[in-house]
């Protein structure tokens, strides 16, 4: 079937037939989480070097490879953070793009992860990150892969501080975000059909020359062996996100008129599914 731009954007880029989840971009996923216009993006001219001088022969040097991500993304990194505010709770977000050189974790990536934290702290602020990447940054090296330490020291130090973290998987998480930061929120949500791993399935396959069974991989498999707490559907993840907030802060909502949820739009936030609930 036809489906038409408008319908697509006023769905959150999640089909209305099949319920497939489309990756999203940094703006897109402002507007999904945020309430309006309380977005303040931080440090966004914060650039990457190239430390190692990566120039392999016959292949476009790091150094040009950035300029031509940033040509064709309009953005000067995989990420970006700031604080607004959800459902009226102030907030530190950080998101990752795979639309700029694969959502990678490099030291600027790192560095903007780790401030988010650092923003949480000193704002009291619960933090959430939404995770979208094909892991560390290899042109990088030994600098990238310090980012998984340093972005955990992050995730310790607001924890010690009593602030909740939120982990948003999105399509895909892997490598050396998933062993960091993305696998250590108080609650760690990801979105429909996800591919959430280490070593993705191709890699994998080319390594050992075995194939991964169906379905592995997905949000909903890591869900089965315990990897993540909830699969949230997109449209309800604000909902969810705000209430889990309120919980972890300790926060009393005020009292609601029972029937106004029957006048809402999509009716009571739907999780997908929930580790540990049939």
């Amino acid at each position: 079937e036809m489906l038409y731009a408008r319908e697509w954007a006023e769905a959150s880029k999640v089909c209305p037939k099949c319920g497939f989840h489309a990756r999203l971009t940094i703006s897109d996923r402002v507007a999904l989480l945020l309430d309006a216009n309380s977005w303040q993006e931080l440090d966004p001219d914060l650039r990457p070097t190239d430390p190692l001088g990566f120039a392999p022969a016959g292949r476009p040097s790091y150094a040009e490879k950035l300029a031509t991500e940033s040509l064709d993304s309009g953005q000067s990194e995989a990420a970006a953070y700031g604080r607004g505010t959800l459902d009226g709770l102030p907030v530190s977000l950080a998101i990752l793009d795979m639309g700029y050189f694969a959502g990678t974790l490099g030291s600027v990536v790192g560095e903007k992860i780790a401030r988010a934290f650092e923003l949480g702290i000193a704002e009291r602020r619960a933090v959430i990150v939404v995770s979208a990447s094909g892991g560390a940054r290899q042109q990088e090296g030994v600098v990238a892969l310090i980012q998984m330490a340093k972005t955990a020291a992050a995730v310790q130090a607001l924890g010690a501080a009593r602030l909740p973290f939120i982990s948003i998987l999105t399509d895909p998480t892997l490598g050396g975000v998933t062993a960091s930061f993305a696998t250590l929120g108080d609650c760690i949500i990801a979105e429909p059909g996800a591919v959430i791993g280490f070593a993705g399935p191709r890699i994998i396959e080319q390594t050992t020359g075995e194939k991964l069974p169906p379905g592995a991989q997905t949000a909903e498999f890591q869900l089965r062996h315990g990897m993540v707490d909830q699969v949230v559907a997109r449209r309800d993840q604000k909902a969810i996100i705000a209430r889990l907030i309120r919980l972890f802060s300790h926060a009393t909502q005020p009292a609601q008129d029972p029937t106004a949820s029957a006048s809402t739009p999509h009716g009571e936030p739907r999780v997908v599914a929930t580790a540990g609930v049939q």
